[in-house]
């Protein structure tokens, strides 16, 4: 248990797909290298970087993008502002080249397939996702730093402790558990939402936390809109055929719509029945997942694997349940408070937990959100939680061929209906008559991820991954 002080912010980030643990974080860890010789003085007589990867990020990397993140890390670019559709070519150009310009500042001669190297044998003893920088200066020194992606694009470097990007700070409200939660509660009478803005408050103004929640949701929403309309195969060599296209086609029977606003009119204007609903559910979490899987933006939350859970759930209760603004606001707060204690209690990290750390918490915090705007109790809300992780306990992270596509886009809506089942459960229930509270979920979802076999643990060396034929020079 960690009493680090994690915003909301810190676990959802924007950011490109498809991993935050195997692409966001390794980006994030050469931009900080970057930083790191930029402080020195040195940037400007460089030679030479290479980048090492070990672990999951080894074994899966090439799947996952990981040699694609570090290099445009190093390039310069960053993931929330980088043109999506200029990546492929900025690739193609610095492999044809073997050249580098190292923060977009000082070129330098680098070939990816050298100087990028997989040592899918090895592991470094912090944590599975483990990534060293080299970098040979003109005068003979060498710079040298290792960085490990903890899950959720968190990364931390060898030989410092962790620190969220809010920085340590002395908060009104400090939760480390769920019966912290509760315990404010009782005293205040605040909702979780409320609870969790009080915090915020020490590190942004209140017009700059709503309007950086609000973009966040604009990120989703428009993650699920043009997920609905892109066809076509995902890229990695396994051919998977997109589906929320088809799927938003087939529910709306061919009516086109110019934008968002008009689209969601469409999807109200054809009900509100239980398969219909189900579908669009579904819909919504594939469009976002198939959006991940394409190197897409979308917001990690907490992870990109598992990132299409909140925003089929927020989009669920703003199309068919009137949800506004406002809850919108309060969903995100509740929901990223719920991620934070599983980061701390357990992880969020597939490559330390499997996906239970994935999916499971994603749907757990989306079960806590959707129960506060729907007219829940603090009680209610955690009991929501609960739920939604109990049931994923011991799921499996075994993506076939390393890629983020099968199994990880279709339990993004095995994630969300549960989200919303466990919701509704906890709505309809007393949570005095409960029997396992928020708190043993996760001490038992961390003594799990403990006993899981590192087969089933983001390497691809296990379940479906091992199980389903695949024929591919290279992921």
């Amino acid at each position: 248990m960690t009493s680090e002080r994690i915003s909301v912010f810190d676990i959802f980030k924007i950011g490109i797909g498809p991993s935050s643990s195997h692409t966001l974080g390794p980006w994030r860890a050469a931009q900080q290298f970057l930083g790191a010789v930029k402080q020195r003085g040195l940037l400007n007589i460089v030679e030479k970087v290479t980048v090492h990867l070990y672990g999951s990020l080894a074994k899966t990397g090439k799947g996952h993008g990981t040699d694609i993140a570090v290099i445009l890390g190093l390039s310069g670019y960053d993931p929330v502002t980088i043109e999506t559709s200029s990546i492929d070519r900025i690739l193609a150009d610095i492999a044809a080249r073997e050249t580098i310009r190292l923060h977009g500042e000082m070129q330098i001669h680098f070939n990816p397939k050298a100087d990028v190297v997989f040592h899918k044998t090895e592991s470094l003893p912090f944590h599975p996702n483990g990534v060293a920088f080299t970098a040979v200066c003109s005068d003979g020194q060498l710079v040298e730093e290792t960085y490990y992606s903890i899950g959720g694009g968190f990364v931390i470097q060898e030989g410092r402790e962790a620190t969220a990007s809010s920085g340590p700070s002395v908060i009104p409200y400090p939760v480390d558990r769920a019966s912290d939660l509760l315990k404010w509660h009782r005293i205040t009478g605040k909702a979780i939402w409320e609870l969790v803005l009080e915090n915020e408050r020490v590190w942004r103004d209140d017009v700059t936390i709503r309007k950086d929640l609000l973009n966040i949701w604009h990120v989703m929403q428009e993650s699920i809109f043009l997920g609905c309309q892109h066809k076509g195969v995902l890229p990695g060599g396994l051919n998977v055929q997109r589906r929320a296209a088809e799927l938003n086609r087939k529910l709306l029977k061919g009516q086109a719509c110019t934008g968002s606003d008009e689209w969601v009119q469409l999807i109200r204007s054809g009900g509100a029945g239980f398969n219909y609903t189900l579908d669009w559910v579904s819909c919504f979490a594939l469009a976002v997942n198939e959006q991940n899987a394409s190197y897409s933006r979308v917001v990690t939350a907490p992870t990109n694997g598992a990132a299409g859970v909140i925003p089929a759930v927020l989009q669920f209760h703003v199309t068919f349940c009137g949800g506004t603004e406002e809850d919108i606001f309060r969903f995100l707060l509740t929901a990223g408070e719920i991620g934070s204690i599983f980061k701390k209690g357990a992880t969020i990290s597939a490559a330390m937990g499997g996906c239970q750390a994935e999916i499971g918490v994603s749907s757990a915090m989306a079960a806590a959100g959707l129960a506060q705007v729907s007219g829940g109790s603090v009680e209610q809300c955690l009991m929501a939680a609960e739920i939604a992780m109990e049931h994923h306990l011991g799921l499996t992270c075994d993506p076939v061929a390393g890629l983020v596509q099968i199994p990880c886009i279709e339990r993004n809506t095995m994630g969300a209906i549960k989200a919303i089942t466990a919701s509704q459960l906890a709505l309809q229930s007393n949570p005095e008559n409960a029997k396992v509270s928020l708190d043993n979920v996760v001490k038992t979802m961390w003594q799990t991820a403990l006993d899981m076999n590192n087969r089933y643990k983001e390497t691809s060396e296990g379940g479906l991954a091992v199980n389903i034929p695949i024929s591919l020079s290279e992921c």
